[in-house]
């Protein structure tokens, strides 16, 4: 989706909100702050579901029992909070909160829990636990809001969005059978979870439905930290795209054949590689492509490769430009083939649109910020998320606060509670103000 169709899409919403560009004053602002120490201690707590205690890496992967034993811990939590909890089709958690106005669509905040392998307890588990603390914030006060409120922790972040795309009528049938990391299939995942995989359209939200989303998230690069900086705004989720490439030789004995005679898909692969690289820094912008996984075949040390099979990642916040860097590299393939007789051939199997955020959005983010006495800082994300499959029926708003060393899917994955707690505020103020509460 480019810029003008999103424009579109979510000018209904922001038009509700008395959000359109120019027109937008801060209207919720209030003295309510959460509590820092106990959304600090939450995290930490939560960081005990599924740790190894060898290595300190969270081991949630989603549809395990350690995803399942979190989700108990937060769905506790969701409740102490006064929301009211469900699980939607597709294994999402929300939580529910009435507003003043029963006609009005609700505000959306929130994050997930799931991890990669031997990842962080700060990626995703941030945003969620800043929103239960929101919600939580309002309830000690007894705030009500205009807008109802819907806490949400997605299923399924870390192996494609799953929760986040049944929502926005993403998710393929196809995908259902697909085998996630924790052994079990995605349709056999959600079911674990308390979804109802056979019937994914309930979990479906059309536009209009949902007045604006909000998500809370760490960095997971550097440039806060080494800026100093404590919350960045972000401008827009980048879009990705993946192929499947698989490079075709000869196999031959490595021996007997000589170097001129070869037809080395491991070496054709090789020089991809470089390409890929080399090409997609040369081009100007912000665009990375990345080659993340490679093997060969037949795979013996006598054996000159025949075939070479690897991956290609290209993500820009611009869906034309990730075109425009695979049309490079693809010609580059073509030229390697023909000088090393071979042949590439590319199967693209994944696609996630790229999602800027609202300008409204951003400046309610930015304005909390201020009368915070917080720095704020414009950046892309370079990383998915959830937000990026909301923006297809709403207006979305991205929050991020600095990971020390830019570190993140590790175990020294960190962010300081400081900066958590600075997050969640920043959390709070901008929901009331997008709700128009005092």
């Amino acid at each position: 989706m480019d810029r003008r169709d999103f424009t579109r899409r979510v000018g209904w919403a922001l038009g509700s909100l008395g959000l359109m560009p120019g027109a937008w004053a801060p209207q919720g602002r209030t003295s309510l702050r959460v509590n820092g120490p106990r959304l600090n201690q939450t995290l930490g707590r939560l960081g005990r579901i599924g740790v190894n205690p060898a290595t300190g890496g969270i081991n949630r992967l989603a549809f395990s029992d350690a995803d399942r034993d979190a989700r108990e811990y937060v769905t506790d939590l969701m409740r102490a909070a006064r929301l009211d909890v469900t699980v939607d089709a597709a294994a999402n958690l929300i939580g529910r909160r009435p507003g003043r106005d029963a006609a009005l669509p609700p505000l959306m905040f929130g994050s997930h829990i799931d991890s990669v392998p031997e990842g962080g307890n700060f990626d995703g588990p941030v945003g969620s636990l800043a929103a239960i603390e929101v919600a939580q914030t309002l309830a000690d006060h007894g705030a009500v809001t205009r807008h109802p409120l819907e806490v949400v922790i997605f299923a399924n972040e870390e192996n494609g969005k799953t929760g986040s795309r049944a929502m926005s009528g993403e998710v393929e049938a196809r995908e259902l059978d697909l085998v996630t990391a924790s052994g079990k299939s995605i349709r056999d995942g959600m079911a674990f979870l308390g979804g109802e995989p056979g019937n994914l359209d309930r979990a479906r939200r059309l536009t209009g439905s949902v007045a604006g989303f909000l998500e809370l998230h760490i960095e997971q690069g550097a440039v806060l930290d080494r800026s100093g900086i404590p919350i960045g705004v972000v401008e827009g989720i980048v879009g990705i795209k993946r192929w499947n490439v698989a490079v075709d030789g000869f196999a031959n004995h490595a021996g007997t054949t000589p170097m001129d005679a070869r037809q080395d898909a491991l070496l054709a692969a090789a020089r991809f590689v470089d390409a890929a690289h080399r090409l997609t820094r040369g081009m100007a912008g912000r665009q990375v492509a990345t080659v993340g996984r490679i093997s060969a075949e037949p795979g013996a040390p006598n054996v000159i490769p025949g075939r070479a099979v690897l991956s290609l990642e290209i993500r820009d916040l611009e869906m034309s430009k990730i075109d425009a860097v695979f049309g490079e590299l693809s010609g580059a393939a073509r030229e390697i083939g023909a000088a090393t007789g071979t042949t590439f051939a590319f199967t693209q199997f994944y696609t996630s649109h790229a999602a800027p955020t609202v300008e409204p959005l951003r400046r309610v983010i930015e304005s909390a910020a201020r009368d915070l006495g917080l720095a704020t800082m414009r950046l892309p994300s370079g990383a998915g998320h959830d937000a990026q499959s909301v923006a297809l029926f709403a207006p979305i708003g991205m929050i991020f606060v600095p990971s020390v060393g830019g570190i993140s899917h590790s175990p020294r994955e960190r962010s300081r509670p400081e900066d958590i707690t600075a997050g969640a505020n920043v959390l709070l103020q901008a929901l009331l103000d997008l709700d128009g509460s005092g």
